[in-house]
């Protein structure tokens, strides 16, 4: 059985407290900051941008610059790696942007004595997310747990499904990773958005985020414009709009205001994990308001005046 496990994701955290593993948990990221119980675990990484980096723009260009010259955002910190032990590392290999590369993991585990288990979580829309919870269960032996969970989570998905109604006649959505250049949202938002009713003007299910320029996503003509940054709260997200002036730049190009809503990404969106069905549910609320009750306004979400 696998006694020691180290999250190098912080939806894989999610997933290990939602099994009810957090006591085999030993390690964690610098970003894993929920459930609350696990921002009192060792962290193993930390991020190269400085504190300084603030806004969208900043903070693409550090990244493009760190990517071009072949380093790392993140440093994993080997010598307490090696303190803690672990059995099992969870990590991905979908973005190098998102969370520490797989290579250097497998560097890492390379100078680690004795067999350790790395366990790659690879979704790319809903339903690989909930195999992301089956795998972990299975590789930690407590695959019932899972299905439980799992069956859980299907349910609520179903209810928003039949909830939204016909999605041919639902509004167009323009979901936004990214402000400052603008990238569309990926993987598994596009479905969410249809799931929840809606059509995505730009993105494709299943497929990355893209850059776009202003003028495809106007001419996309979304009834409904969802801004949710990777990495950024509601609160961030909203600071950074108003910042960039988003509302008023849109209006000024188009001759119309939208209905723009701000979302924390970070929690509902951006992470493939549990909480990315309260995410469905956020979307379902915002696309369809007459079909859902708000639950979300204020604390996950907020409409952009």
């Amino acid at each position: 059985m696998i006694d020691r496990i180290c999250s190098l994701l912080p939806s894989a955290t999610e997933i290990v407290f939602v099994l009810g593993l957090d006591e085999r948990l030993v390690g964690v990221t610098h970003e894993c900051d929920f459930p609350e119980a696990a921002r009192r675990l060792p962290v193993v990484t930390r991020s190269v941008l400085g504190h300084e980096v603030r806004d969208s723009r900043d903070i693409h260009r550090h990244i493009t610059t760190a990517l071009h010259e072949g380093s790392s955002l993140y440093v994993l910190e080997q010598g307490l790696l090696e303190r803690l032990d672990p059995e099992l590392i969870l990590t991905q290999e979908l973005c190098d942007v998102c969370a520490v590369s797989y290579a250097l993991v497998e560097e890492a585990v390379l100078r680690l004595e004795g067999k350790r288990q790395v366990l790659s979580l690879e979704p790319t829309n809903l339903g690989g997310i909930l195999s992301s919870i089956e795998q972990v269960a299975d590789a930690t032996g407590v695959p019932d747990r899972a299905t439980t969970v799992v069956s859980a989570l299907r349910r609520r998905i179903e209810a928003v499904s039949a909830e939204a109604g016909d999605v041919a006649a639902g509004p167009r959505v323009l979901a936004v990773e990214w402000l400052d250049p603008l990238f569309t949202a990926g993987h598994w938002v596009p479905e969410m958005i249809r799931l929840a009713g809606g059509r995505d003007v730009l993105g494709d299910e299943g497929r990355p985020s893209t850059q776009v320029a202003w003028s495809q996503a106007m001419d996309g003509d979304p009834d409904v414009i969802v801004l949710m940054p990777c990495g950024f709260t509601l609160e961030q997200t909203v600071d950074e709009a108003a910042r960039l002036r988003f509302v008023e730049e849109w209006s000024r190009r188009t001759g119309r205001t939208p209905n723009v809503y701000a979302v924390n990404g970070s929690a509902y969106f951006n992470r493939p994990g549990p909480r990315i069905v309260d995410g469905l549910e956020i979307l379902l609320e915002i696309i369809q308001p007459r079909r859902s009750p708000v639950r979300w306004e204020g604390t996950a979400w907020q409409r952009l005046a």
